[in-house]
């Protein structure tokens, strides 16, 4: 592989955006590169860069691209929506469709707000949560990211874990104190908090985490979270930005058969434009403005061309879920089974957690990885090597072993084989070190 381009565009990048990225776990730091891979194009299950390497795409926008990159139902939609304009100020009609189709897949959604994108969303839940309840402080767990507002900054996953923190600095000290954090899977410790404390307005949580790398979620646990935040009058939050229609067209919720009060949801609802979302019962979402007095605006929320891209995402995942979804997860679980394989046959250790079309690859001697200190104590440099290998025979990885790999309709069986290959190289080389 020849890097010259992406090396030369880096450069460039540095001298006029911070870091020379726009979001922090594109710069390839954590696993020992000095510049990133810049894209260029992308179809199917392939990604191109700047200098005309092929890849096989295991990130997939981190999520939205379910359906495979430029999927060509969505891009017809696309199309027909920017000749008709990219923005009006104006709400649309194909606003109202997208939000009717959310609202049947999601039984927990009575009415949805759109907004431009998942941070945002989870943003105006809490605020509402907190308008709701009459309360001020919030409970998220430790690793989990919500986005990046002051509130939800605190312990807060992959992005900031990969540069070797978990606090952003610039946070007032009276935010940290009303945002609650403790390790997820907790019940005992999420019990003996809300005993000692009747602020909490509301829970925010990933109900399956995957922004310290997948943590399978223990179906217990959600509800009792559920049954704790119905007694003491505090608001549940599901934060479905990643699981949403990735785990199941329901995602986790129905997954678990577990209903939250609010649900955040963004990445596939946009088919990959800019999107985000939060809904819930009618009698926390009449609340918000122009209605109520919890006010949310956006001068882009509901955008046409994202709207389009995701009703067309959408609709393909609901008249296809019978199969979809089974083949997503069984092509998680030919790769995973086969890594396992990999992993014996060289000696190299490896935890894997799945769910749905995700998977992480851990590097340790642990049997399970449950906590964010499991995550933390896996291994950075073999994780590293992993990614390097495998970047130079032709595939793109997560770029932190923070980060879960995305498993699309559009990946084949030779994608596929092609890719264990590729890692039984990777896994060779890992025992070398």
């Amino acid at each position: 592989m020849r890097y010259e381009n992406s090396a030369e565009i880096f450069e460039k990048a540095k001298k006029v955006i911070p870091g020379g990225v726009n979001s922090p776990v594109r710069a390839f730091g954590s696993v020992n590169k000095s510049y990133p891979i810049f894209a260029k194009k992308a179809k199917g299950s392939k990604i191109w860069c700047e200098d005309d390497n092929e890849y096989i795409d295991y990130i997939c926008s981190w999520g939205p691209m379910i359906l495979g990159h430029n999927n060509e139902r969505v891009m017809a939609g696309v199309r027909e929506a920017i000749e008709d304009g990219s923005s009006f100020g104006l709400p649309t009609k194909m606003e109202v469709e997208l939000a009717e189709l959310v609202i049947k897949c999601y039984p927990s959604i009575e009415k949805i707000r759109l907004t431009t994108s998942g941070t945002e969303a989870t943003m105006a839940a809490v605020r509402l949560a907190r308008a709701y309840t009459k309360k001020n402080k919030i409970l998220k767990f430790e690793g989990c990211y919500h986005g990046h507002s002051d509130s939800l900054m605190v312990k807060a996953g992959s992005g900031l874990l990969t540069d070797g923190y978990q606090d952003s600095n610039g946070i007032t000290q009276g935010t940290i104190k009303d945002t609650l954090t403790l390790p997820f899977g907790r019940m005992d410790l999420v019990k003996e908090l809300f005993e000692k404390d009747d602020d909490i307005a509301c829970i925010i949580m990933e109900p399956v985490p995957a922004n310290m790398g997948i943590i399978e979620t223990d179906a217990e646990f959600l509800k009792g979270v559920r049954e704790l935040c119905t007694a003491k009058n505090s608001v549940l939050i599901f934060d479905e930005v990643i699981s949403g229609f990735r785990l199941a067209l329901g995602g986790a919720q129905e997954l678990f058969g577990v209903t939250p009060d609010l649900t955040t949801l963004g990445k596939i609802i946009g088919g990959g434009y800019p999107v985000g979302a939060f809904g819930g019962k009618n009698e926390l979402m009449d609340m918000i403005a122009p209605v109520g007095d919890v006010y949310h605006a956006g001068t882009l929320s509901g955008n046409p061309v994202s709207v389009r891209a995701g009703y067309e995402t959408i609709s393909e995942l609901l008249e296809n879920k019978d199969t979809l979804y089974k083949e997503l997860k069984e092509k998680v679980n030919y790769i995973t089974s086969n890594i396992e394989k990999i992993s014996e046959k060289h000696n190299v250790p490896v935890c894997i957690n799945k769910q749905g079309s995700l998977f992480t690859i851990f590097f340790t001697d642990k049997d399970e990885i449950k906590t964010l200190d499991d995550v933390i104590e896996t291994d950075t440099e073999k994780y590293a090597k992993y990614f390097n290998v495998m970047l130079d025979s032709g595939v793109v990885t997560p770029p932190s072993k923070y980060e879960a790999h995305f498993v699309s309709a559009a990946h084949t069986k030779d994608d596929m084989d092609k890719t264990l290959e590729i890692m039984d190289k990777a896994f060779e080389e890992i025992s070398k070190m």
